[in-house]
């Protein structure tokens, strides 16, 4: 019953003329962002976070929220018309999607995906109503020893769970974390890491790191790369209704892709790609001819395409329950609520009950939204790709400059951003994870904060974090994380060396 209340005052929320408003903008933002490659939710909310100063809190979260799922609905159109994946969740989508394009049968690909993607939002949405409550009167029993050992917890999973070597992941962490605590030292109120410049006394700007190597160095290494022409099925678009055959051939494969986003988007440092891939490998094993896959089979879309929306829609549950992002573009909304002058955790569910239930209930509106906006205008989405990226980039540049110098009318912040912006296209050719830096930016001053206010109620005994219980849990959750993504490398590496 107290479920059925909140949720009929989340809706009371999400329905105002205002907040409908920015749930639209989000959505037609994200699935904009889903379709033009190169682009991505992480750019587009980085650039677009200084807008959220002006923005009352709850509608820029459900804005920002609306980017994010939002993509992930988008990235499905482009990989099944033009084998050319908008976001990287949708590389799967290609395989299958693709290959029913040119059999002449794009619409009930392209209806299945937005329909698996509804279907995978309205139960994820349903799931985060249901365990998110329960989840945030757990962690307010927590102190700050378990805050610090959650953190140190969500970083390491983030940095060995994350693509690419877990060394240079786990490096990354502590680069954001060291960057993090550039500023004025809290206790002593002395400048640190500053270098002599005053503007840095006050920290280096979330905005700055986020436009700068996400958004900008991006943009630089879309420049760098020759765009092809490509073979786009727009005039084949016809019967978008599939067939009932295609839906029970898609009922189960959206399903089981909806249980395994929802188990991959409560892990932090996992995207949505690992979900639709994970998926994809599953419906493969299961099928009865697997040699149907890569030449058009329905459930190679409609699994992935569930998989991918249910992992992003709940990505939420730890971010907003605990305050701690399960992704980089989890650390860009916290960084939105931080602006806002909201104090990301548990707290955010009983001081600013609106926010949260007010977005819960924008989720759902936001996927029927969604629904509307992919299929009657395929053929709208479709001829933005014409527009060569030349013309795109100035316009993306521009808005970004401006976006950095509104936050503190500083020129040196744009200065900053363009020096993070060539660190970031460095990070990005020489493969280094970028995205764990963010999720350090943002967790850096709050597990700061909690390691000292646990040393200081123990009086300085560090064992503090190993006496409680759930804070030696975490601790050991930690090390045995380490270990298990460590022992086949270690092992790999002692026998190169024997043999």
């Amino acid at each position: 019953m107290e479920l059925f209340n909140n949720l009929i005052f989340g809706f009371s929320v999400a329905l105002s003329w205002q907040n409908l408003w920015f749930a639209f903008i989000g959505c037609f933002l994200g699935t904009l962002v889903g379709v033009l490659p190169g682009i991505g939710p992480l750019a587009t909310i980085a650039m677009l976070l200084p807008i959220t100063f002006n923005v009352p809190p709850v509608a820029a979260i459900i804005m920002l929220a609306g980017i994010y799922y939002g993509a992930q609905y988008g990235g499905s159109t482009t990989a099944i018309l033009v084998n050319l994946p908008g976001e990287t969740s949708a590389v799967v989508t290609c395989l299958d999607g693709y290959q029913m394009a040119r059999q002449g049968r794009a619409g009930p690909a392209l209806a299945i995906a937005a329909v698996g993607s509804f279907i995978a939002g309205t139960i994820c949405t349903l799931i985060i109503a249901m365990f998110g409550p329960p989840l945030a009167e757990v962690a307010l029993k927590f102190g700050a020893p378990e805050y610090f050992s959650l953190m140190l917890m969500g970083l390491v999973a983030a940095a060995v769970l994350s693509s690419g070597d877990m060394a240079k992941s786990l490096g990354m962490v502590a680069m954001g974390l060291m960057l993090g605590i550039v500023g004025t030292d809290v206790n002593s109120g002395m400048a640190r890491f500053s270098f002599g410049f005053s503007e840095l006394t006050d920290g280096i700007g979330f905005v700055v790191v986020a436009v700068g190597v996400f958004a900008v160095s991006e943009i630089i290494s879309n420049l760098s790369e020759r765009t092809e022409d490509r073979e786009v099925f727009t005039k084949k678009v016809t019967g978008l209704f599939p067939t009932w055959k295609d839906f029970k051939q898609s009922l189960g494969p959206i399903l089981r892709g909806t249980g395994i986003g929802a188990f991959f988007g409560v892990l932090p440092g996992t995207g949505p790609a690992i979900a639709s891939f994970s998926s994809y490998m599953v419906e493969k094993k299961l099928a009865k001819d697997p040699s149907r896959f890569g030449k058009g089979a329905i459930e190679g879309v409609a699994g992935p395409e569930s998989a991918n929306n249910a992992d992003a829609q709940c990505k939420f549950i730890p971010t907003l329950t605990l305050g701690i992002p399960a992704s980089a573009v989890m650390a860009l909304i916290l960084g939105a609520l931080t602006i806002q002058g909201i104090a990301p955790g548990p707290q955010v569910m009983t001081q600013k009950p609106d926010l949260f239930w007010g977005l819960v209930a924008s989720m759902w509106i936001g996927n029927s939204m969604l629904l509307v906006l992919n299929l009657p205008l395929i053929g709208l989405w479709v001829s933005l790709l014409k527009v060569p990226y030349r013309f795109l980039f100035p316009c993306i540049m521009a808005f970004s400059c401006i976006g950095i110098y509104s936050v503190n009318n500083s020129a040196f912040d744009i200065y900053l951003a363009g020096i993070f912006a060539v660190i970031g296209f460095v990070w990005l050719k020489t493969e280094v994870p970028a995205a764990p830096v963010l999720l350090g930016f943002v967790l850096g001053p709050l597990m700061e904060e909690n390691l000292r206010r646990a040393l200081l109620i123990s009086r300085g005994d560090p064992t503090v974090f190993f006496t409680r219980p759930i804070s030696l849990g975490f601790m050991i959750a930690t090390v045995v994380i380490l270990i298990v993504m460590a022992a086949p490398a270690v092992r790999k590496r002692k026998e190169q060396i024997t043999g």
